[in-house]
């Protein structure tokens, strides 16, 4: 039997939640989100998610409990989707995807979205906080596993979002599974 096990990661505003919860549906699988919990976490120290990565970087601890969430998933048989930085890192039997978006228009999507967390005045200022944390969290990674997230080799599929709908995205993400599980 063939699991639809695939690991989402990608760049802030690229549409990993919208792409991970048509992905749920058609395929009645589990997501766990490892970025639902980070922001949880956050919440409850009294942070955005940006500032949380900062703190992070001095307390490894928090990274440990997230990335295990991950690597407990491995060993288990399902129909599982990562919405993770790190999935790909610590589930290596998934399907790794990583899913672009260029700064200026993943800023305009967050603001679109209306996060809590995220209450940015401009997309300017947006922006400038999707690179602070991006590069914050690429450092963090490289310091911790010297792994580079950015690194598009440690990904069976790169999907650039910009101009392609949530359901273009989720199609493109089937054929190339399909593609990839043919080939095992």
């Amino acid at each position: 039997m063939s699991y639809f096990k695939i690991s989402l990661t990608g760049d802030l505003g690229s549409g990993k939640t919208t792409v991970c919860d048509m992905l749920k549906e058609r395929f009645n699988a589990k997501v766990i989100s490892i970025g639902k919990l980070q922001r949880k976490m956050a919440e409850e120290l009294g942070m955005d998610t940006c500032q949380f990565n900062i703190y992070q970087k001095q307390h490894p601890e928090f990274d440990k409990i997230l990335d295990a969430k991950s690597a407990e998933y491995e060993p288990i048989d399902g129909d599982f989707i990562f919405d993770s930085r790190l999935a790909w890192y610590f589930v290596p039997s998934a399907f790794s995807v990583y899913l672009k978006c260029d700064y200026h228009e993943s800023a305009k999507r967050i603001m679109g979205a209306n996060r809590e967390d995220e209450p940015f005045e401009s997309v300017e200022e947006a922006e400038k906080s999707i690179r602070l944390r991006r590069e914050s969290e690429r450092e963090r990674y490289k310091d911790f596993y010297g792994v580079d997230i950015l690194d598009m080799n440690n990904y069976d599929a790169v999907i650039d979002t910009v101009d392609k709908t949530p359901d273009e995205v989720a199609e493109t993400i089937v054929e190339q599974w399909k593609k990839y599980t043919e080939k095992k």
